[in-house]
């Protein structure tokens, strides 16, 4: 026993040491190409490898007693495939819900599978699963904690994908737990988005899912009931952008970079958790001071990272001293996560403004050329800008002392988070 616990505080410090000292990437572009233009699209398509589809509808679904009905309902209306990966599965009211209409499904003939991390939805594994598989769900653990996986440890799936009959499919920032949904703990429900998207491009949706479904247990998913041929559904053009940590320099960092340094007039971003490394925020600086107008909107005191605000609250000042815009959103934890850059760009997905996202997660964002469903984004952003509190120069600088006092502390967190 001696040894073992030897063993693995050596695995463990030497995780600790990798993840916190190794160096950042230096992320740049030589030659600045704006959003507008027909390069901009053909050198993410070719970064990202992936395949650009038109013909989409994307249906705009803000907070939780609007999109968990909705995600529900499709569910429940499935005739062949459900497939759910997410990071949050957590025991409650929402699970239930979510639970009886997997149950039903599978009753009826419909294959259920579920890939649920096992770190973001360890209470869920026990009598809510064993539920599920006594009625014929496959439910498959992402990252089981093993003695020869932890190397592996800090690598999560922190997907969340719903994807229905291969034809449909909600993507965004939300799992499946009661804050979503309602007052939690005498706290309000969480701010969050998710898009449902009818269209060729959930088919990129589902090769998301079965990367992560073929890792957990080895299963190739194949056939028309997880790859249907899909119809035209609307005006969208869409593409997937997925990140993991098998190489550093991930696909999802080079969107986020090349959609700042691109941008020529507008930046509206939404995230929870905001340490963007010294590169992407000499971006934003960069931005800025070409005059492009920034606004972000960030977590307020009502947050569940207080040490993370705190570590990112450290980093504002360069920012706003180039003139990006900060407001924390005041009645709620802000867990959206959206990027929207001239009115004709949206990035919505699972990946935060941060190193944890950039490089230890598997994330997977949906990338919209459509200003519509831009102009419906930022519609909400402008709802969310009315209970926000803008954080100034002046107040930022004048900050209390403790908090200042703290900075040589959370200042680690900008690499582990």
């Amino acid at each position: 026993m001696f040894w073992f616990a030897v063993i693995g505080v050596v695995v463990i410090g030497w995780i600790v040491l990798v993840t916190l000292f190794t160096p950042a990437i230096d992320y740049h572009v030589r030659e600045r190409v704006p959003t507008g233009t027909a390069d901009f699209l053909r050198m993410l398509r070719a970064y990202c490898q992936t395949t650009v589809h038109g013909g989409n509808r994307v249906e705009v679904f803000t907070n939780g007693p609007s999109f968990y009905p909705a995600m529900i309902a499709a569910i429940r209306q499935a005739q062949r495939t459900v497939n759910i990966e997410c990071y949050i599965f957590h025991p409650g009211k929402v699970a239930d819900e979510f639970i009886d209409a997997l149950i039903d499904r599978a009753k009826n003939g419909v294959t259920v599978s579920l890939v649920a991390d096992a770190i973001g939805s360890m209470w869920l594994f026990g009598k809510p699963v064993d539920k599920l598989r006594a009625a014929g769900c496959r439910v498959n653990t992402y990252q089981t904690i093993k003695w020869y996986s932890l190397a592996r440890l800090n690598n999560r799936t922190h997907r969340e994908l719903y994807i229905i009959d291969g034809r449909s499919a909600f993507i965004g920032g939300a799992g499946v737990a009661d804050w979503w949904a309602h007052e939690h703990k005498g706290r309000p429900y969480w701010r969050d988005t998710m898009v449902r998207v009818d269209g060729p491009a959930v088919s990129s949706i589902q090769g998301v899912f079965a990367e992560n479904w073929l890792e957990c247990c080895g299963e190739i998913l194949t056939g028309d009931s997880y790859f249907p041929p899909i119809d035209v559904e609307g005006d969208s053009t869409a593409f997937l952008v997925k990140s993991s940590p098998s190489d550093r320099a991930t696909t999802v960092r080079v969107v986020f970079q090349t959609l700042v340094e691109g941008s020529r007039h507008t930046l509206r971003i939404n995230t929870p958790y905001f340490l963007p490394d010294k590169q992407l925020r000499r971006a934003f600086c960069r931005a800025a001071r070409r005059g492009v107008d920034i606004q972000i909107i960030l977590p307020g005191s009502t947050t569940d990272q207080r040490w993370v605000r705190l570590a990112s609250r450290r980093i504002y000042g360069s920012l706003l001293k180039a003139g990006v815009r900060l407001f924390e959103y005041r009645p709620a934890m802000m867990h959206c996560k959206m990027l929207i850059a001239d009115g004709e760009w949206s990035v919505i997905g699972t990946t935060n403004l941060d190193n944890r996202s950039f490089e230890h997660n598997d994330e997977v964002n949906m990338v919209t050329l459509d200003r519509d469903l831009t102009t419906r984004l930022c519609e909400d952003f402008e709802q969310d800008l009315k209970v926000c509190e803008e954080i100034t120069l002046s107040a930022w600088q004048s900050r209390p002392l403790w908090e200042k006092a703290l900075n040589p502390f959370v200042w680690i967190l900008e690499r582990q988070q």
